[in-house]
């Protein structure tokens, strides 16, 4: 079968973590919007929020993410992760998951992952998504905010990685055998 996962969360949720645990479990071809955003902000010599800063008023740099999480869903057995991954699979998504945590969790997260300390993560984290979701709603009007999109959320701060991926494949597998009967 042809599957397509998303999921969706804002930054330090384990989006990634959880993407690539699921991926492997369901042997499904890995896709990461943030890790393409990074390799693009690299590529210019730039940090996260310098590049957030010069996407808010350079639609093209979203438009290219998307197309590409748009192309790697029609071409189906992906994993996509990223914020707007469930609004442009569309209808090709099987199951559209957010991952959620608390702003302090999420913050201590990407401070331990970037190697940076809690104020600097915490000033980039609130600036990155302040800019990301005005820039989601002038560009598509999506508000990310708005969780009505998604089929299952999952508090991230309440399971450690092997519950999150636990509650997923729990989830994906029984989907799975509903599809096939």
């Amino acid at each position: 079968m042809n599957r397509v996962i998303t999921i969706g969360g804002l930054h330090g949720t384990g989006k990634s973590s959880a993407a690539d645990n699921i991926s492997k479990l369901f042997n499904l071809r890995r896709v990461s919007a943030g890790g393409i955003f990074r390799q693009l902000a690299a590529e210019r010599g730039m940090t996260l929020e310098e590049f957030s800063r010069i996407a808010e008023e350079d639609e093209n740099i979203d438009r290219e993410l998307d197309g590409r999480i748009k192309e790697e869903a029609v071409k189906g057995n992906a994993m996509l992760d990223g914020q707007l991954a469930a609004w442009m699979s569309g209808d090709y998504a099987d199951l559209k998951i957010l991952l959620t945590a608390p702003l302090r969790t999420r913050v201590k997260r990407i401070a331990a992952r970037d190697d940076v300390s809690y104020e600097a993560a915490l000033h980039e984290t609130e600036t990155r998504e302040m800019i990301e979701r005005a820039r989601y709603k002038e560009f598509y009007n999506y508000d990310v905010t708005d969780l009505s999109i998604y089929d299952l959320v999952i508090n991230t701060e309440k399971y450690d990685l092997d519950g999150v991926t636990s509650i997923i494949a729990t989830a994906l597998t029984k989907l799975f055998e509903e599809d096939s009967k």
